[in-house]
């Protein structure tokens, strides 16, 4: 395939004009400034905190050499322009969560979660040491993009709803927001799924424009309010079990890039990632006590609506089994779950398990 092409004739960026869009990187003394589009508003927990965590790295460890000037949705582009700003070379970079550019190739998913996918350390583990970086790396060349995962913010929760879950008949006209291929799950029940950028779901859920939502987890869900206009919450959920972010930069930029400027942001996107996931999973515990003291209910789907989840989950994933490099992806995805998952379950697993009956029994 010549990618540069398929780029040229792709939705994301026929036009020429776009390309002519290519922003100058600002050079002062030898040192390099990047402009990094993002998904996520100012001061969003997790999500911004990724970001601002991976720009002060890069000013961290190249002592100023290269420096990241980040933008919120609005500033430049939209919250969910900014893979095609990175593409055409409007920006330089973006940080995002790359499931919202399935409609750019279905492969994306894998990146951020799939349904019944991979804990955080299921993807690490792929992500790093089975395959799963290169991958990124051959998706990202389609769209003359440089890709990394860049955060992961754990396990998230079913989401926010103003009425109990009794059945899966009741997702059935439901008005929901849900990304990727889990929000096409929820299709297959017949929700309403929409896509809202984050910046806009808390009037989306208070206007009643949406009947529910999935964010992240209780530390994020709560500095965006969703407890003050709907009290009945799902924490665990099928389409995100650990869940990626991604840092996309401009693959001609990147090739710009001195090699120890590439291995800074390549090891500032790692750090991201483990930071980010310690800091949401110590900080949701608390969260959710906070939540439930202002009238939240907790609760968790029932066995046959999981059983329902998972019979469209298969359809879902089959469907784009006929492009070749989305196969290629959930092979070596699915081939790193089995390698995994059976050690994970006999360690960790029961180790959880036997701790939480021996302290219940002392």
């Amino acid at each position: 395939m010549d990618r540069r092409s398929f780029l040229k004739t792709s939705a994301l960026g026929g036009s020429a004009a776009a390309a002519t869009t290519l922003a100058a990187p600002a050079y002062a003394q030898g040192n390099r400034t990047l402009t990094m589009v993002t998904s996520w508003p100012r001061g969003f927990a997790v999500l911004d905190d990724a970001a601002t965590y991976f720009n002060d790295m890069v000013d961290a460890m190249s002592d100023g050499q290269l420096t990241i000037d980040k933008k919120a949705p609005g500033e430049l582009v939209g919250a969910f322009e900014v893979f095609d700003a990175v593409s055409s070379g409007q920006a330089d970079l973006y940080h995002s969560a790359d499931y919202y550019f399935i409609g750019q190739h279905p492969g994306y998913a894998y990146f951020t979660a799939v349904p019944f996918g991979g804990t955080a350390q299921e993807v690490t583990n792929w992500y790093h040491h089975g395959g799963g970086h290169e991958l990124h790396t051959e998706l990202g060349e389609i769209f003359n993009l440089k890709s990394f995962i860049a955060g992961n913010s754990g396990s998230q929760s079913g989401g926010w709803f103003r009425n109990e879950i009794n059945s899966a008949a009741d997702f059935n006209g439901l008005k929901f927001r849900m990304p990727g291929l889990g929000g096409k799950v929820l299709g297959e029940l017949g929700a309403s799924v929409q896509n809202i950028p984050g910046g806009e779901l808390y009037q989306a859920l208070s206007s009643g424009a949406l009947d529910g939502l999935e964010w992240v987890g209780p530390f994020a869900d709560e500095r965006a309010g969703f407890q003050e206009v709907a009290k009945v919450y799902y924490t665990a959920g099928f389409h995100e079990p650990g869940s990626a972010l991604a840092a996309g930069m401009n693959l001609d930029v990147w090739n710009e890039l001195k090699p120890a400027h590439q291995a800074i942001i390549s090891n500032a996107a790692m750090a991201t990632t483990h930071t980010q996931l310690a800091e949401t999973l110590s900080n949701n515990g608390a969260a959710l006590a906070r939540l439930q003291s202002q009238g939240v209910k907790t609760l968790q789907f029932p066995d046959d609506v999981w059983d329902a989840f998972g019979a469209a989950s298969k359809t879902v994933m089959d469907e784009n089994m006929g492009d070749e490099l989305f196969a290629k992806i959930r092979t070596s995805f699915e081939e790193s779950l089995a390698q995994s998952s059976d050690w994970l379950l006999k360690s960790d697993g029961f180790y959880v398990e036997q701790r939480n009956r021996v302290l219940a029994a002392g």
